[in-house]
């Protein structure tokens, strides 16, 4: 079923913010934590130091009304730089590849693609853009059509 979230970006506090929004909510993760260490090498990436490696790169935790909150930490040594208004994105996921095409290419124009939709080491169809007013958009399909 297509949802909405929230993906939240933070300066290498991930951890500790999603840890006070589980005692804030009450909930539990979706998932267990998944850390930049998981991700599996590639020679696009550049490598991690060992600080880096503990940060976290994907956590899910249902708060109220069925809304999902997301995270990640950013990294400098991947370019990531916090400024106001790059902290959190829009995160689509719609039930097909086709229906995540339309949106991602409707969104994309006038804006600008900061990661063409693709397939992802943990099966997903994902991509990114800031939308031509600066709203950053994320799109992760779990359909394989």
């Amino acid at each position: 079923m297509a949802r909405t979230s929230t993906y939240l970006n933070f300066m290498g506090t991930t951890e500790a913010a999603f840890n006070f929004y589980k005692a804030v909510f009450g909930t539990e993760f979706a998932d267990p934590f998944m850390y930049m260490r998981d991700i599996p090498p590639s020679p696009h990436n550049p490598p991690l130091t060992e600080a880096e490696q503990g940060k976290v790169m994907h956590v899910a935790l249902p708060i109220t009304g069925g809304h999902v909150l997301h995270g990640t930490d950013m990294l400098k040594s991947m370019g990531h730089e916090f400024k106001p208004g790059n902290n959190f994105s829009l995160n689509l996921e719609p039930d097909t590849r086709a229906e995540t095409k339309r949106l991602f290419d409707a969104l994309a124009e006038g804006g600008k693609v900061d990661m063409p939709l693709q397939e992802m080491f943990w099966g997903g169809y994902f991509g990114s853009l800031t939308d031509r007013y600066g709203i950053q958009w994320m799109f992760n399909c779990a359909s394989k059509t």
